[in-house]
């Protein structure tokens, strides 16, 4: 997939790896810290989950900004890399009141605001030259493959850490107990029989029930703290990787000053390239509104309305190293059917095929009968998803190409939108007959779903993001004037902030709407955005 492109796509997706890990850590996590840290309701988890993540990408706008005002989008991502660092830092000291935590947090996204933009602006540069022009699309889509490889571990790593740590200091983690320990410390929590013997149990006697909770919400909580940590950590990775490669990127600064001069339009040109982008955007910010729900409502319908323990077989692929091994299994197997002319090729992709499939077995039979998993677990599927199927994607669309019938980027956009809507239809579906929140929070017998639902979803919305967000980027880069590029990614990150602050409804009507009303939401909205970009198509299509 590599083949042709220029060497700094490589040095973009790596750079991007910390920022990536950082950022699903946050999705996997966040709103469990918060409601057990702080006894937070889930609206109010929400409200700073929303906040925080509409920051992030509405903070890309002032780093777009300052990065076209400079001509320094290099310098720009590096300051927003040790910004990055300094937040996340800040999120590992365990003990901190929420004010700092809401700074921290605002540290993180404001760094991200220097740094996310100004990088896709860069990869775009890249691509300015006519000789790699006419595989811009690709190279968006091998960016956003590349770039999620750092997020595939997030998740299983932050689970791994919290449970190390809670374990460490002697409990089991629950995930259900930190809820019902605020209540007991509110003293709202009428029955207090359940607690105490899920109390004497984990530690094997009786205790007394009040320093119990107080010692276990610390130990939970702190395991959370170690997670951001690990965060931090590979942020200085990519820090490094960054530093060392950047003169692979392209300077705008440095060519500024060898012309003379910037690349103008006409502003009559100008004004239709801004209104083209304006309509995308402003169709995107349902996308987002929805796709990022995959950290605050699917995350709480994994923590409130999944099973928890699953069997041999499904557990493959909840440990990240057996699910990689099925997708290499996958990959490979595509590579036979697709190399038929290519004898060697087909040998190595045969042989990767067998050790793959005897790599499954081999995890299958060392599996328990039994096997429990943390609910951020299934933040991994959307990363590995994307790895699965980005070259299918690519592939599907370069043969499409061939053909003359490759759609265009504001129609992937639109169809994305529809898969979108699909998503949440299977949600709906599962959903059906599930008690309301109000119920299943303080009955912990109240009937769970299986785990196919939630993979489901989270396979459709990966198909749905693959169609639009890096044809949107891809949009943006091709479309920006050039004086404008860098406000213009920020401006498309905007979009995603907009949306982003309206994740916060989505957990209000979580805990006071049926679960499948909540979905049903989500579904009318994406196909309202979807037939609204079809009706602009015209409009739009002319540019790209």
């Amino acid at each position: 997939m590599l083949k042709n492109h220029p060497k700094g796509l490589l040095v973009a997706f790596f750079a991007n790896m910390g920022e990536r890990f950082g950022f699903y850590t946050m999705m996997g996590i966040l709103v469990y810290y918060l409601t057990a840290k702080y006894g937070m309701t889930g609206t109010e988890a929400g409200t700073i989950y929303s906040g925080f993540y509409g920051a992030i990408y509405g903070l890309a706008l002032v780093g777009g900004i300052i990065a076209d005002r400079t001509k320094n989008f290099k310098g720009t991502i590096s300051v927003g890399l040790i910004t990055m660092l300094a937040g996340y830092i800040f999120m590992s000291i365990p003990g901190l009141s929420l004010y700092f935590t809401i700074g921290a947090l605002g540290v993180i996204a404001l760094g991200n605001g220097l740094f996310k933009g100004n990088l896709q602006a860069v990869v775009g540069q890249l691509y300015d030259d006519p000789k790699y022009s006419h595989l811009r699309d690709s190279a968006f889509s091998i960016f956003y493959m590349g770039i999620n490889i750092g997020a595939l571990f997030a998740p299983t790593v932050a689970a791994k850490t919290i449970n190390w740590f809670i374990g460490n200091q002697g409990f089991v983690r629950n995930d259900e107990l930190p809820a019902l320990i605020h209540k007991f410390q509110e003293g709202t929590l009428g029955d207090t029989s359940a607690l105490q013997t899920i109390a004497d149990n984990m530690m094997g006697k009786s205790v007394d029930l009040a320093t119990f909770c107080t010692d276990y919400l610390s130990a939970y909580s702190t395991g959370f703290n170690y997670a951001f940590g690990v965060a931090g950590a590979m942020m200085i990775f990519s820090f490094i990787i960054y530093m060392i490669f950047k003169r692979m990127l392209p300077d705008v600064k440095v060519k500024t000053k060898e012309s003379g001069e910037v690349v103008e339009m006409s502003a009559e040109e100008t004004k239709q390239r801004f209104v083209a982008l304006g309509l995308v955007f402003a169709t995107v910010i349902f996308f987002w509104m929805a796709f990022h729900q995959n950290g605050l409502t699917l995350s709480f319908f994994a923590r409130d309305y999944t099973i928890t323990e699953v069997g041999p077989a499904t557990f493959l692929v909840f440990n990240i190293w057996s699910l990689l091994t099925i997708v290499a299994a996958i990959l490979s197997l595509r590579s036979i059917i697709v190399n038929r002319k290519d004898i060697k090729a087909q040998m190595i992709s045969a042989g990767i095929f067998i050790a793959s499939v005897i790599g499954i077995y081999m995890f299958y039979i060392n599996n328990d009968a039994v096997n429990k998993f943390s609910p951020e677990l299934f933040q991994h599927f959307n990363p590995t998803m994307i790895v699965f199927l980005t070259p299918i994607v690519v592939g599907y669309f370069a043969w499409l190409n061939k053909r003359g019938k490759e759609p265009t980027a504001p129609r992937k956009i639109g169809m994305g939108m529809i898969i979108t809507a699909f998503a949440f239809g299977v949600m709906l579906i599962g959903s059906l007959n599930l008690a309301p929140f109000s119920v299943a929070e303080v009955d912990p017998n109240h009937a769970r779903v299986g785990t196919e639902w939630l993979i489901s979803t989270y396979f459709i919305l990966t198909l749905a993001e693959l169609f639009l967000s890096p044809m949107g980027l891809s949009f943006v880069s091709k479309v920006s004037p050039p004086k404008y590029q860098g406000i213009m990614q920020g401006a498309w990150l905007g979009a995603t902030a907009v949306g982003n602050l309206l994740l916060g409804v989505g957990s209000w009507m979580y805990e006071r709407f049926e679960i499948w009303q909540v979905w049903a939401v989500f579904i009318i909205l994406c196909a309202i955005a979807a037939s609204f970009i079809f009706s602009i198509m015209k409009k739009i299509e002319k540019f790209g």
